[in-house]
């Protein structure tokens, strides 16, 4: 039988008191270990909620601070030295168990949701359901527990603190300008606009998703070092980056759901094989109502990209 560790706190981590500040004068490299800095303590903030299950919230936005340190590590990672890539490619291991839990919060949540608007005499078959995926997440959040209480996790979350106050390794390390910077991620999600049919596989959509997530947490990192007028356009594409998230969330979450209820279909049980099926139907007109709008919601983050560089 594990023993469930306890969460490290900052101090033990060697974080200092208060969380490391960046401003316009500052260099890139001190942006991003600001920003680092930021993100693992939010992390280590709602790691209790996540280990106790308590709020679902908690998972989601220790997921969220994970995500934009892979993503600022990606992007600007030799900024703070050589150990950033293997510090990256071991947070993509810890994102793949909180992924796994929080794709069972999505989906527990909204089914329930739909549930409850159905006719009594198919709520017992609609509890039926969902209580198979409740059965899963537990066994995904086991899985969980037992990566944050490994000395894996503990290491990774030291190499991290390590990261938001070390040195570059190399003297010559060049400057950058953040939001400069922010025409790759936004020339990145241009092309692969361009090269969608008119009827996307959904795949295309979610890895457009992928795409616009890391110009979102691009322009997070640059908004730290943007003065007044550029900070004002930043806020704009924060937006609308983040309005095109909604959309292709929401796409892929009908796209998911759907599929799962194609899963119960062949079970056999005929009560909730029906609810299953009616599920299915809403999500798939959920998925066509997000593809009648997600263009509207790209062509609001390509104005607010090209107005930043005007």
């Amino acid at each position: 039988m594990t023993t469930e560790s306890l969460p490290l706190t900052p101090a033990e981590l060697g974080l200092p008191d208060a969380p490391i500040e960046a401003g316009p004068a500052d260099p890139a490299g001190h942006h991003v270990r600001a920003k680092l800095d930021r993100e693992i303590r939010a992390l280590l903030a709602h790691e209790p909620g996540t280990r106790s299950g308590a709020d679902p919230e908690d998972l989601h936005q220790m997921r969220v601070a994970l995500r934009r340190m892979r993503s600022v590590l990606k992007l600007s990672g030799e900024l703070v030295g050589d150990g950033a890539e293997p510090v990256r490619a071991e947070l993509g291991w810890l994102g793949q168990s909180l992924g796994e839990v929080r794709d069972h919060d999505v989906l527990i949540g909204h089914l329930r949701e739909v549930i409850a608007d159905f006719e009594v005499r198919d709520q017992p078959a609609g509890r039926q359901l969902v209580s198979r995926f409740v059965s899963e997440r537990a066994t995904a959040k086991r899985r969980l527990t037992r990566a944050l209480s490994s000395a894996r996790y503990s290491t990774l979350l030291r190499e991290v603190s390590l990261l938001t106050r070390a040195a570059p390794s190399t003297v010559d390390v060049p400057q950058r300008d953040l939001i400069a910077a922010l025409a790759k991620p936004h020339r990145k999600l241009t092309k692969a606009v361009r090269a969608l049919p008119a009827d996307p596989p959904d795949d295309d959509l979610h890895a457009l998703r992928i795409h616009g997530k890391k110009l979102r947490y691009a322009a997070e990192l640059a908004q730290t070092s943007a003065k007044k007028k550029q900070a004002a356009r930043i806020k704009q594409l924060l937006k609308a980056t983040k309005d095109f998230q909604t959309v292709l969330g929401d796409h892929q979450d009908a796209v998911l759901a759907a599929e799962r209820m194609r899963t119960v279909l062949d079970t056999g049980d005929s009560a909730v094989g029906f609810v299953a099926g009616r599920i299915a139907e809403r999500e798939l007109t959920r998925r066509a109502e997000a593809r009648a709008t997600w263009r509207a919601s790209w062509e609001a983050v390509d104005a607010a990209a090209q107005a930043l560089h005007a």
